[in-house]
């Protein structure tokens, strides 16, 4: 029997131990025993084939390792300790043991350096022609919606196409000038409609309509252009494609009025501000002349000068700091002295006072020209509003990742420039309240929106989100503003008469001699220019009248005296453009020797029904 206490080895299962190709386990001590396989130094072992003891450690005697067990190589064998606690001469591990890997094969190409984004935040010429191009989809929008509107001239066009070739008749004959239009015109007779009445002279009143559309597109593409420059493409493209269906653009955009010319004239100067934005400081006065050449055209366009007098001082303010006042001064001192030597150079004066400074007040209230604001312009100025807000709380325009390292202007200056752009948009209701007036309020809501479109493309871009997340609602938002364009085109285009029927029954009936009464003279004087001209015509606005005994009457006895005495050689009344004065003349024909009905013409206009009645002077 032998001595050696017999030991319980405990042998923990291993899940590993299918897949190590040694067939090791552990156990709680971690050390790995070794079982005799036949190359032990105890009794009967030798040492394996093929190795030979270890050079430099002394060979423990065969008795003093106990039988059975291995004494490790390389180490002293402590005898103090039993030998199946002894460390193995191998390296052990958690499961199993792990062989050295070999070294990679080299690769057979290598991977090029990963940029932080993927794509350039620099200008590039594709980015620039992807753009060119929607922004000419956007034009050609707005082009299409203004050329399917259709109907007569308007009182306004034709009055002013008419003055304008009294003027071209005055300037290249020196024909005199059938009434002084500069005393009550809302901008110079010289300039617009001499322009226009060249352009009606030779491609008639279509032609003069697509004058206007060329100003408001070429006004729809400075917008695109200088928003681009304070912002980026994207919000570039969507302001200009609000601004390109709302109502005012699209009417103003096919209406042979001033009102096209003059709000290109003030998106050509603030594109000139914005642009010599990085330019020398005296770069700015070139936006001095424009500016004043569009308060020439129309005088409520100076309404809006202090605006870009401002933002002369915001564009240059991070390219020059300090030097930015002196730029906005500049711009100040130049637009004052050019506006002050065209006003006491000519006889504007006296059009100015009677038409802006000191015009007549009406009696529209101040909530029913806010309701007709919030109408015509309110869906555009509030995504303004919103995109001014969220401008300020974030800067960043860039969806790049490295943008946030870029230099962005601090949130005083976002918020001013907020503030300039969105407040402007409310200056054409405040004056129209002050006036208590709706006439021109469409058009003048247009100009507003002109400077409050850049904060509205922010506001798209940012209802979007970054990489396009939500594209449905800036669709929704553009969808809505298109039909709310649309209908409000439509109806605005409407509401004056077909006068082609009209004009068909007077032409007989006029000459170079006659005097003659209708609710928009202008209209027949445009139309029959080569018989009569525009001091054969009375409205039915402030009569003055001396009668056959020398009483002078004025007001509606002046209207009832003249047609006791048969004064005018033929009447025409449409019902819509003073209402009562219409009953005072109908009345007063009623039962008059002097005249007779000529014709009642119906007609059909945006509120519905109506006649045209024409009166003719028997003896």
């Amino acid at each position: 029997m032998s001595s050696r206490p017999e030991y319980y080895v405990p042998q923990p299962y291993d899940p590993y131990a299918d897949d190590d190709p040694q067939g090791g386990w552990f156990n709680s001590d971690g050390y790995a025993p070794r079982r005799s396989q036949g190359h032990g130094t105890a009794e009967g072992h030798g040492a394996p084939q093929g190795h030979a003891a270890p050079q430099g450690y002394d060979t423990p005697a065969a008795h003093d390792v106990p039988q059975g067990y291995d004494a490790a190589q390389g180490y002293d064998y402590d005898q103090r300790t039993p030998a199946y606690q002894q460390q193995d001469d191998q390296p052990t591990y958690a499961l199993h043991t792990v062989a050295e890997p070999a070294a990679p094969a080299e690769p057979g190409y290598t991977v090029p350096e990963t940029p932080e984004v993927g794509w350039d935040m620099a200008a590039s010429r594709r980015r620039a022609w992807v753009s060119r191009a929607v922004l000419l989809f956007v034009l050609a929008v707005q082009a299409v919606l203004s050329l399917r509107l259709s109907n007569t001239a308007f009182q306004d066009e034709a009055l002013y196409l008419a003055a304008g070739h009294a003027e071209l008749q005055h300037l290249l004959h020196g024909t005199p000038l059938p009434i002084d239009y500069g005393a009550y015109f809302s901008g110079s007779p010289q300039l617009y409609p001499v322009l226009a009445a060249a352009v009606d002279g030779r491609f008639g009143l279509t032609g003069a309509r697509v004058l206007s559309l060329a100003f408001m597109l070429g006004t729809t593409a400075l917008l695109y252009s200088f928003t681009r420059r304070l912002f980026n493409e994207r919000a570039a493209l969507a302001g200009a494609a609000l601004f390109a269906v709302v109502q005012s653009t699209v009417v103003m955009g096919y209406f042979a009025t001033y009102d096209a010319a003059a709000v290109f004239l003030l998106a050509l100067a603030t594109w000139l501000v914005v642009r010599t934005d990085r330019a020398p400081v005296a770069a700015v006065l070139l936006a001095a002349p424009v500016a004043v050449l569009a308060v020439g055209v129309k005088y409520a366009a100076a309404l809006y000068l202090p605006t870009i007098v401002v933002l002369a001082l915001l564009t240059g303010w991070p390219h020059k700091g300090g030097r930015a006042f002196l730029r906005m001064l500049l711009l100040a001192l130049g637009i004052g002295a050019l506006l002050a030597a065209g006003m006491y150079s000519t006889d504007l004066l006296a059009g100015v006072r009677q038409t802006t400074t000191n015009r007549a007040h009406g009696s529209d209230s101040a909530a029913f020209l806010l309701q007709r604001s919030a109408q015509w312009g309110g869906l555009m100025f509030l995504t303004a509003v919103g995109g001014a807000l969220s401008y300020v709380r974030r800067s960043r325009m860039n969806e790049s990742p490295a943008a946030q390292r870029l230099g962005n202007p601090g949130w005083r200056w976002r918020a001013l420039l907020g503030l300039v752009l969105c407040g402007t948009a409310l200056l054409a209701p405040a004056y129209q309240i002050h006036l208590g007036t709706v006439v021109s309020l469409f058009k003048h809501v247009g100009f507003g929106l002109l400077f409050a479109a850049p904060m509205a493309g922010v506001g798209v871009t940012r209802l979007i989100g970054a990489h396009f997340r939500y594209p449905q609602l800036g669709i929704m938002l553009w969808t809505a503003t298109l039909c709310l364009g649309i209908q409000q085109a439509d109806w605005r285009f409407g509401v004056w008469p077909d006068s082609s029927k009209m004009i068909q029954v007077i032409d007989s009936h006029v000459d170079r001699k006659g005097h003659y009464l209708a609710s928009t003279p202008e209209v027949p004087v445009y139309y029959l220019r080569d018989k009569t001209s525009h001091r054969q015509w009375q409205g039915v606005f402030a009569l003055e009248y001396t009668d056959r005994k020398g009483t002078y009457h004025k007001g509606d006895a002046a209207y009832r005296a003249a047609l006791r005495d048969g004064e005018f050689d033929l009447i025409v009344l449409d019902g819509l453009t003073n209402p009562r004065v219409d009953a005072v003349v109908a009345d007063a024909v009623k039962g008059n020797p002097h005249y007779r009905l000529l014709a009642d013409l119906p007609f059909r206009n945006s509120s519905g029904t109506g006649h045209y009645r024409i009166w003719v002077k028997t003896a």
